[in-house]
């Protein structure tokens, strides 16, 4: 009988053990079940990810492709893709985007995630489930889900934004390439219509002097006085030409001197008065790069100045006021209504204003103007000069 009840323990014992690990087995086999869908819904993110990597490196499909063969990309990612659908808008300036796959519908079961670039929100992207589904975290989403979508928007700003730079640069390129071929332009009417031409007259002007009849003693002064000054005047033209090319002395005057003396050779060209004034520069050290572009943009502002403003007097600063060097040109021509013209300002895609910007933004820089109609306009142009100390 004691050996009965024994055995009736052990069995107890033994049963308690193998409910014990039954009790094991089906908890690992529940963490096996989730570990598995935990590493599924891993690879979809990651085949995700790296499709919208694939995608981005193929520089001739449009964007709106592109943001197309996402949204796919992202339904096949979610839990149950043969119910999600998505949308992308943009709010692009030039014309907005509005993209869904072929089944999307509004519903009742959605997340959204924005798409900024630098902070600012420019369009958002949307998943939506077309039927409903067990709660999760988010709603029916998982936690990883809303990962996804976040990072997938993130993504999305930075393609945008690097569309955005590569489509501004080729507009640069084809103005740049546009500008050099003006001035080319420029430069041939020059050498050929006016100097090429003087040249020639004074070669044949000077060699009538040493044709039969021979000038008398009293006019043959009066006609070399004649030819100097025409030479003279051929000489002007030359170095002005030059001038404009590249300014004598920046290197080694320095930026400052070369702007007072283009500012006063300015003057004497054009009539219009020009005062220029210069504080704290004293000591600073600047590169080439950054003097020739303070030093265009600013010849480009008074050339402004001279054709449009109708202005009779102009004031150029420059001022270090660290960590920045100010640039600031003013006249007191007749001034615009900004407010009207900064979408036309904008548009014109000029290489006056549109190139003194883009000189400025490539040094670090921002260029801002202030107008009104009647009193004038000044262009403030603010440059870094941290890290810039290794020019002359």
């Amino acid at each position: 009988m004691q050996n009965m009840r024994k055995t009736k323990a052990q069995l107890v014992e033994e049963l308690a053990r193998l409910r014990e690990s039954q009790t094991r087995a089906e908890a690992l086999a529940g963490e096996h079940v989730r570990v598995l869908r935990a590493l599924r819904e891993r690879v979809k993110e990651l085949d995700c990810l790296y499709g919208i990597s694939r995608l981005s490196q193929n520089r001739e499909l449009p964007m709106e492709h592109l943001l197309r063969q996402v949204a796919e990309l992202v339904c096949q990612s979610w839990q149950y893709p043969e119910i999600t659908c998505a949308r992308i808008r943009l709010n692009e300036p030039e014309g907005g985007l509005d993209l869904s796959t072929r089944n999307y519908r509004p519903s009742a079961w959605g997340q959204t995630s924005p798409i900024e670039i630098q902070g600012e929100r420019v369009g958002d992207m949307e998943v939506r489930y077309l039927e409903p589904r067990p709660l999760a975290d988010e709603g029916p989403f998982l936690q990883e889900e809303r990962n996804l979508l976040d990072a997938v928007a993130d993504k999305l700003g930075r393609l945008v934004l690097a569309a955005r730079t590569e489509a501004q640069m080729l507009v640069l390129s084809r103005e740049l390439i546009r500008a050099q071929e003006t001035e080319r332009l420029r430069i041939a009417t020059e050498l050929h219509d006016h100097l090429a031409q003087d040249l020639a007259t004074l070669k044949m002007d000077l060699g009538g002097l040493l044709d039969p009849p021979a000038p008398s003693p009293q006019e043959l002064p009066r006609q070399l006085a004649a030819l100097a000054e025409r030479l003279s005047g051929a000489i002007t033209a030359t170095r002005d030409l030059a001038y404009d090319l590249l300014p004598p002395g920046l290197e080694d005057l320095g930026l400052v001197r070369t702007l007072s003396r283009y500012c006063a050779d300015f003057a004497k060209r054009t009539g219009l008065g020009v005062e220029f004034y210069a504080d704290g520069m004293e000591g600073l050290r600047l590169g080439f790069e950054t003097q020739i572009n303070i030093y265009r943009m600013t010849q480009e502002a008074l050339t402004n100045v001279r054709k449009h403003a109708k202005a009779t007097q102009a004031t150029v600063r420059i001022i270090l006021s660290h960590p920045s060097v100010i640039v600031r040109i003013e006249d007191n021509g007749q001034g615009v209504d900004l407010e009207k013209r900064q979408e036309e300002i904008r548009e014109a895609r000029r290489m006056g204003l549109w190139g003194m910007r883009e000189r400025a933004r490539l040094l670090g820089g921002t260029l801002t103007l202030r107008s009104k109609p009647g009193r004038g306009m000044l262009v403030h142009i603010e440059i870094p000069v941290e890290n810039r100390d290794n020019g002359v």
